[in-house]
C-alpha cells in the first residue's frame, strides 16, 4: 500500500512539474526552469516522507565549502538525485543520454544546465563533460556526479570511473565524497519502498593536487566506508561491501573508448 501511494503521488507530483518546466525553458535565462526544478526536488522528498514513511536526515553540512565545488555520491536509488538537489538552490549535475530520450526532457536539460553525456562515453562524451564543467564553474555552482555511473545494490559497489578526477584537476574544483543508505528504504528503482530514516551525509573534502590512483582510492574508501557504516547503523548488521561486474552500458563506453584510441 505505501508503495502503491508514493507511486500515485509520483506521477501526480512529476507531470506537472515536467509541464512547467517544459515551459520555463522557454523563458530567457535559468532562473524559472531551476526554480521549477529545486521544488520538483522538495515536493518529492516530502512525498518519499508523507506517502513512503522515508524521512531525511541530512548531516555533515560544516564540509560543504564556499563557492563552487564537485558533489561525488553513493547511488543506490533513483530518489538519490531528488535529496541531494533538494539541498542547493542551483546544483549541476552529471547524467547519461538517456534521460534526453524522455518527452520535454532535452530541452529542460539544456536549460537548466545539466552535464549530458553520451552514455557510452568516448573522446566526446569527455569533451563534452570538459565544456559543460568549465561552464558551471564559470557560474560558481556546485555539480553532482555519481563516480559508480550505475545504480548499486545496498552492500555492493562498482569500478568508479575516473571522470570526476579529471573535472577536480581540470578546473581546481575541491570534491566533496557523500555517502548515503537510502538504498534501504527506495531499492534502485525498484516499486517498493520501506519506511524509515534515509541519511545523506556529506564528507570532509578530498584535497587537490593528488595523483589520479590516490585520489580515486581515498575517494572510494570515503564513500565506501561511511555508505557501510550508515548502513551498519540502520540494521545494525555490519557491511563489507562487495564489488560487482562493470555495468553493460560502461563496458559498451569503455569499448567505444578503446576503438577511439587504438
Amino acid at each position: 500500500m505505501r508503495a502503491f501511494a508514493f507511486a500515485v503521488a509520483y506521477y501526480a507530483i512529476s507531470i506537472p512539474h515536467v509541464l512547467a518546466a517544459a515551459v520555463a525553458a522557454l523563458r530567457p535565462g535559468r532562473g524559472a526552469v531551476r526554480r521549477v526544478i529545486a521544488r520538483y526536488a522538495r515536493r518529492m522528498v516530502w512525498a518519499m516522507r508523507v506517502f513512503a514513511g522515508i524521512q531525511l536526515e541530512v548531516r555533515g553540512r560544516e564540509h560543504l565549502p564556499q563557492g563552487a565545488f564537485i558533489i561525488a555520491a553513493k547511488h543506490q536509488s533513483w530518489g538519490d538525485g531528488f535529496l541531494c538537489y533538494s539541498q542547493f538552490e542551483d546544483l549541476a549535475f552529471v547524467t547519461g543520454d538517456h534521460l534526453e530520450r524522455f518527452p520535454l526532457f532535452k530541452g529542460i536539460l539544456q536549460k537548466l544546465g545539466a552535464i549530458v553525456v553520451d552514455s557510452c562515453g568516448g573522446p566526446e562524451a569527455r569533451a563534452a563533460l570538459s565544456a559543460a564543467a568549465a561552464k558551471a564553474r564559470e557560474e560558481g555552482r556546485k555539480i553532482l556526479i555519481y563516480p559508480e555511473g550505475a545504480l548499486a545494490p545496498v552492500g555492493a559497489r562498482y569500478r568508479y570511473r575516473t571522470g570526476v578526477y579529471h573535472m577536480a584537476q581540470d578546473f581546481e574544483m575541491v570534491v566533496v565524497p557523500a555517502a548515503t543508505n537510502l538504498g534501504l528504504y527506495w531499492p534502485q528503482q525498484k516499486f517498493a519502498k520501506h519506511a524509515g530514516t534515509a541519511i545523506l551525509e556529506f564528507l570532509p573534502p578530498i584535497p587537490l593536487g593528488l595523483d589520479k590512483a590516490e585520489f580515486m582510492a581515498r575517494l572510494e574508501d570515503a564513500i565506501e566506508t561511511r555508505t557501510a557504516e550508515l548502513v551498519a547503523e540502520a540494521t545494525g548488521q555490519p557491511v563489507t561491501p562487495s564489488r560487482l561486474e562493470v555495468p553493460p552500458h560502461v563496458l559498451a563506453r569503455e569499448a567505444k573508448e578503446a576503438a577511439a584510441t587504438a
